[in-house]
């Protein structure tokens, strides 16, 4: 028998203190499939896993330093765990082949970044990286290893330590005991008990990791609780004794083997797994084949620098030798100056004081032109150094012609924000052609879009946070009073990070038509026509606020004490104890549901299923919805208003709902209720100036024309283009009576129908809105779906695509990622199944009046009118019309907003206007 070098090495205490890294590849292959968008090579094949494994293993050969590593995969096949339990991973679907297809390319892209590769027949990637682990720590070696697996957390030691490079996590010892209640050397007994889904294997029913924690704190072992199964009372005690016999292969199928034979596929650790540089070669050949355009680009510029003749005065751009200037001359600027003058593109950052654009002073300026290079222009700092800076306004006077022109193309992370920042100071910023924040909202609407987090994702790059250079919570300092040092470094890698993340998302937008149409036409345009209604904000009338404010007050004191007389005393009518306490034991109420720890719930749900025919809950939901207004509307909104325009400013996120859909925040203007009268009367408060009034123009049943432009039913189209009201048509449909002949009450029906089953509702929730019986909840549906086939087909088909693509797509191809659509538990899956259906439509009305108001502030800037538009509210636009342009912008708005897109069914758009924004509605 060969010697198990190994095992025991004879190269003695060589590698004592050394690191040896294990990744567990097959962990992160279908987190990378899953957590890319649908990328595409040059020959159309999927690369997205491969983009995701590559970008993984970069950032961890910079962030971990270890003269030792490997990259550890599952070979096909059978294992001996299959000869042990027939049903081990029998309940694993077949590898997705898009997934399957990338496999080999993984493989050798993983080799040419210089890990070693180990994939062995018959033995599992968690057995090969135990027994490692277990033979490196015997030669004093410390262990890192990276992976997304719980089960892994039994091989935790005082020298093994697991990272998820997912979700940033750490795992030693009191990481393991803090996350699941047990010690490493309990991990086997924990995940015996609890079982294993993904690989089949049973625990004990209906025992979670709260009540293993319990048994193993209190018998300490496994074995302990399987001599004590007796003692154990209730159902679960049951459970745990019918489990006995299956207890010991549970144990076994769950327990990494580390003493694997692996002499026959490594020499040792040191000569088989040491640390390899990259092979840049087969690197090149990788990024190329697979259209990996800036990972190629930073490859050849290396071998620039590096071949032969390289002159001094070329600038390195290997990933990590950063050259970043603090400007604080004018020698340096006119430099700088000169390099944004010739750039085909700059990435343009400002630091600020404040948030909130309107508010903020400019403490600095930092741009690039070049990846790993960048400049700083400290202009507002006043920290403890004191640094020399250049004047300010000097600054902006000599940066304006170039901030001003349309010809110096620009690139940001969320320049809404840095173009008014500069409107404060009269500069009307222009040539911003790219933003890496609308670019990431994009390609994967469902991802977080911030700098660092896309930083990491796309470039394998930690990134200075926020919080390193200015503190945290009360302590934190303001930028200018940050030491500039630290400030020049923070500021210019923003500028040099946003150019590289532009460099490698925009090439994923650009080769997708639908994606750059979207991100073109829609996204980049919007932001401009946001920052100008932002900054123009609404008028208010503070007064009338205030005088709803106490109003609301003295109702709110009526109804306490209403509540106080129906439940026989005091209590606190925002404590869901108390309330609790009154309904289900004094008043003795049904109850509805309950929370996850077993009480019943007061949530609002329940509220409104209990106020139906108790006035207690009744008074409490009217209780819960004036605070809530007087909170955030009536006593918030008068302290919004600016001091310097006498208006309220909100801000429109962009990049925030999965379906394009804007936030609004700051206050939030999307949510003010307009089925409330106290809700109608908020929105009076909104007022046009003396000489105006203010336009509301909003798309008619924008959802239901979309629904029939996408299924293409002949029965919806067919009413749409006639003019008909679609609610009666439906209801003459559905109770076979000719549309005269509809009741108010069928068409009630059926408005609830039409837009109940394009959000996803069941016979179930149809039952609970109309106050029927589910049988006849059901037959309404039936019919429906008889009358109209091409939404059932579309309904049914769009379900079969999301689930094997992932996303479904808007009209104008926005791509809506459905990332739970294949995974989650039963109920999130569910819906993501109902939200595959809404989505298309939700997302191709937020592309429509996006485009709208593009259309509209186009034409208001072509006929400089004084006309201004100030709200954007789901599908309504608001504008402020002078009264003497009140005609053309009432005849014009509809054919604007109509004329955006031509579907199947005609636009309609209404107009209302009025001296404040509810009469104009």
């Amino acid at each position: 028998m060969p010697e198990e070098r190994v095992l025991e090495t004879k190269l003695g205490t060589e590698l004592e203190g050394k690191t040896l890294l294990l990744v567990d590849g097959s962990s992160y292959l279908y987190r990378a499939y899953h957590a890319m968008p649908d990328l595409r090579g040059p020959d159309g094949g999927p690369t997205g896993a491969l983009y995701g494994i590559i970008n993984m293993l970069r950032r961890m050969r910079k962030e971990v330093t270890a003269e030792y590593s490997a990259c550890v995969f599952d070979a096909k096949g059978k294992t001996f765990r299959d000869d042990w339990y027939a049903d081990y991973k029998a309940n694993r679907p077949s590898m997705p082949e898009d997934l399957a297809q990338q496999i080999e390319p993984i493989h050798v892209a993983v080799r040419a970044l210089g890990w070693p590769l180990l994939m062995i027949e018959g033995v599992e990637a968690d057995d090969v990286i135990g027994t490692l682990s277990v033979a490196a720590e015997k030669l004093g070696m410390n262990v890192i290893v990276s992976t997304g697996d719980k089960d892994l957390a039994q091989l935790v030691t005082d020298r093994v330590t697991l990272i998820n490079t997912m979700t940033n996590e750490t795992l030693d010892r009191a990481g393991v005991l803090a996350k699941f209640g047990v010690p490493p050397e309990r991990i086997v007994d924990y995940l015996s008990l609890i079982g294993d889904t993904v690989d089949n294997v049973p625990g004990v029913e209906k025992c979670g990791p709260k009540t293993a924690v319990k048994w193993l704190s209190q018998y300490e072992t496994l074995d302990g609780i399987v001599e004590h199964a007796a003692e154990i009372k209730g159902a679960v005690g049951d459970n745990l004794r019918k489990a006995l016999d299956f207890l010991p292969l549970a144990r076994k199928l769950v327990t990494v083997d580390t003493a694997c034979d692996l002499t026959q596929h490594l020499v040792s650790i040191e000569e088989s797994l040491s640390t390899r540089p990259e092979a840049r070669d087969e690197l090149r050949d990788v990024f190329a084949r697979h259209g990996f355009k800036t990972w190629l680009r930073e490859v050849e510029a290396a071998e620039v620098v590096e071949g032969p003749g390289a002159g001094e005065d070329v600038a390195p751009v290997i990933d990590g030798e950063r050259h970043y200037d603090t400007v604080q001359t004018w020698e340096q600027f006119d430099a700088w100056l000169a390099k944004i003058d010739a750039a085909e593109l700059t990435a343009f950052d400002t630091e600020t004081t404040a948030l909130d654009p309107m508010l903020a002073q400019l403490v600095g300026i930092s741009l690039s032109v070049e990846a790993n290079s960048a400049a700083y222009i400290p202009v507002g700092h006043r920290g403890p150094d004191h640094p020399e800076q250049l004047p300010r306004d000097e600054v902006l006077a000599k940066l304006k012609p170039w901030l001003e022109s349309a010809d110096h193309k620009k690139v940001g992370q969320h320049m809404k924000y840095d173009e008014q920042v500069l409107a404060n100071y009269g500069i009307a910023m222009n040539g911003i052609e790219h933003d890496t924040l609308l670019q990431s909202y994009v390609l994967e609407s469902h991802r977080t879009h911030d700098m660092d987090s896309l930083a990491l994702r796309h470039l394998g790059i930690k990134t200075i946070k926020y919080e390193e250079v200015a503190g945290k919570g009360a302590g934190q300092i303001g930028f200018d009073e940050v030491a500039l040092a630290q400030a020049a470094e923070y500021a210019a890698e923003d500028a040099d990070i946003t150019l590289r993340l532009h460099q490698a998302l925009y090439p994923q937008v650009a080769a997708d038509e639908g994606l750059q149409r979207v991100y073109r036409d829609i996204e980049v345009p919007t932001s401009r026509v946001l920052r100008k209604m932002e900054r123009t904000g609404v008028l208010i009338d503070a007064e009338k606020l205030r005088l709803q404010s106490n109003e609301i007050a003295t109702r709110l004191i009526e109804l306490e004490t209403d509540a106080y007389t129906l439940a026989g005393g005091e209590f606190n009518l925002g404590s869901p104890k108390q309330i609790g306490q009154i309904f289900f034991e004094k008043l003795q109420l049904p109850v509805v549901k309950k929370t996850p720890s077993g009480a019943p719930s007061t949530d609002e749900e329940v509220l409104q299923k209990l106020a139906e025919d108790y006035p207690l809950p009744k008074l409490l939901l009217e209780h819960r919805g004036l605070s809530k207004l007087k909170s955030t509307y009536t006593d918030k909104l008068p302290r919004m208003v600016n001091a310097q325009t006498g208006r309220v400013h909100t801000n429109y996120a962009q990049a925030v709902a999965v379906t394009g859909r804007l936030a609004s925040n700051d206050p939030n203007l999307q949510n003010i209720p307009v089925r409330t009268a106290e809700g109608r009367r908020i929105r009076e408060a909104f007022i046009a100036p003396p000489g105006h009034k203010l336009v509301s123009a909003d798309y008619s049943q924008i959802e239901l024309r979309i629904m029939a432009h996408i299924s293409g039913d002949a029965s919806l189209l067919r009413a749409f283009a006639q003019g008909e009201d679609i609610h009666r048509a439906t209801a003459a449909e559905i109770f076979s009576v000719t549309p005269l002949e509809v009741s108010s009450d069928q068409r009630r029906v059926a408005k609830v129908i039409n837009f109940g089953l394009i959000y996803g509702m069941s016979a179930f929730g149809l039952a609970a809105n109309l106050g029927i019986t589910r049988d006849a909840a059901k037959l309404y549906i039936d019919r429906y779906f008889a009358r109209y086939p091409g939404v059932a087909n579309y309904m049914d088909e769009t379900r079969l695509s999301a689930k094997s693509k992932g996303y479904v797509e808007t009209v104008f191809g926005r791509r809506l990622w459905l990332p739970e659509i294949n995974g989650g538990n039963g109920p999130r899956r569910q819906a993501a199944e109902r939200a595959a259906i809404n989505a298309p439509m939700q997302g191709t009305a937020a592309d429509l009046i996006k485009m709208s108001m593009i259309a509209v502030q186009n034409w208001l800037e072509a006929s400089n009118t004084g006309t201004r538009m100030i709200m954007q509210v789901h599908d309504e636009l608001i504008l402020e019309v002078p009264d003497s342009e009140l005609s053309e912008v009432r005849k014009r708005l509809p054919e604007l907003m109509c004329g955006v897109a031509a579907l199947k069914v005609p636009l309609v758009a209404e107009v209302g206007a009025g001296a404040n924004w509810e009469e104009a509605h």
